[in-house]
């Protein structure tokens, strides 16, 4: 969606001792980047045809990962370490439903049963109304590093944060849509109904909704974005398929057609990236009109049920809205940087059969350890015995855990 917003240099500043280096705040890893086609992607971040997919992670992780910068001077006749905390100044696009991106700390984020991190987007209110403005949310999943390698893999397991649409009758889940790309040869015509529009069917897609006439439809290119819409490090791909739930449409036009049409993007309740304003001082505040944060208690596994997680390793958020708004395009969320809200907090230390990691061994351990045995791969946690495998023994190990 077209927004015309700047996002500010933070920088937070302290003195410590050289040997006190704390945990950095801000986000510092970009694992994956695979955004849906949009009218912002390709410009952000800038990316060129063939790019390598590492290079096109350094421009996503210099546009929304924070840096220490560090000086080290005399203070009072002792040695010390300015550092500052400079929050990232720009953002990324995710394109349209579904793109997402997989980001992390430097340190695993530690659930204190509150509000732990946030993930910053670009939402702003209208002056027309109270319920919303452009609000484009997001979707959380959180990660655990369960076979311990370091980066997000085919081991780990990923939770969504049930936010307040996640029970909502609306709300699809196991939704999934395919992008075809198109030929950017192809002679573009405007549109006679609207000439902010120059193709109403560039680019096609189709999907498994429940309603049967939006099974299918087109991404239009607009006139304020000529670049290519489909990602140009993914040239080689036809199709791009995403999948994941879909939230309730939030668009509503507030009077006037064509170029004229005025698109208001309501929020929803909590729970989601890109969906209100950016909290201004940046730590919890509930009740407040901006994005107070997300909390790790909000994880639930794929049949919805709390997954009571001591701690999160990776972050990935993907657009959850299948939307498009006339002259201002499609529903695109935007990620501008994050925040750990405790950074320093100590990692709970791991109990040995404490395979879904809620602090306690029980029989749901047990289950854990099946779930772990049918899937296939190997998860540490799982491992209860630390032969190097996941298997029946496992479960005995569990047993004897318990019973013990």
């Amino acid at each position: 969606m077209k927004k015309i917003r700047t996002i500010l240099l933070a920088s937070v500043t302290m003195l410590v001792a050289l040997t006190s280096l704390a945990n950095h705040p801000w986000l510092t890893r970009v694992y994956q980047y695979r955004p849906a086609p949009g009218q912002f992607i390709n410009t952000l971040p800038a990316c060129r045809v063939g790019e390598p997919i590492d290079s096109v992670l350094a421009r996503c992780r210099a546009s929304i990962c924070g840096r220490i910068d560090t000086t080290t001077f005399t203070f009072h006749g002792e040695l010390v370490t300015r550092i500052d905390t400079v929050w990232a100044e720009s953002m990324i696009s995710l394109g349209g439903y579904g793109g997402y991106v997989v980001v992390g700390f430097d340190h695993p984020v530690v659930n204190m049963h509150g509000y732990d991190f946030e993930i910053w987007g670009n939402a702003f209110y209208s002056d027309q109304t109270s319920n919303g403005g452009s609000c484009e949310p997001g979707i959380v999943m959180v990660g655990v590093d369960s076979d311990g390698d370091g980066v997000p893999s085919d081991g780990d397991r990923w939770y969504e944060l049930a936010g307040s649409e996640y029970g909502h009758p609306s709300t699809q889940h196991d939704y999934t849509i395919t992008y075809y790309r198109p030929d950017e040869n192809k002679q573009r015509t405007p549109s006679t109904t609207d000439p902010s529009l120059n193709d109403t069917t560039y680019i096609r897609w189709t999907s498994n909704d429940v309603n049967p006439d939006s099974t299918s439809g087109y991404m239009s290119r607009n006139t304020f974005h000529n670049q290519p819409y489909w990602p140009l490090w993914l040239q080689d791909e036809e199709t791009l398929t995403f999948s994941g739930a879909k939230l309730r449409c939030n668009a509503f036009n507030m009077g006037g057609a064509g170029a004229n049409a005025y698109f208001v993007l309501n929020y929803f309740g909590w729970g989601y990236v890109d969906n209100m304003p950016n909290n201004p001082a940046r730590r919890p505040q509930e009740g407040t009109v901006y994005n107070p944060g997300f909390k790790i208690d909000w994880a639930v596994d794929e049949n919805g049920r709390p997954a009571n997680l001591t701690h999160i390793d990776f972050v990935k958020i993907y657009n959850a809205e299948n939307q498009y708004c006339g002259w201002i395009g499609e529903t695109s969320t935007e990620v501008a940087g994050g925040i750990d809200y405790h950074p320093d907090a100590e990692l709970p230390v791991p109990i040995t059969g404490d395979v879904n990691l809620d602090g306690e061994v029980t029989v749901s351990d047990i289950n854990a350890v099946v779930d772990v045995i049918f899937q296939g791969g190997y998860v540490a946690a799982a491992d209860v015995n630390r032969d190097g495998e996941v298997n029946v023994s496992d479960i005995n190990a569990v047993v004897d855990l318990i019973v013990r």
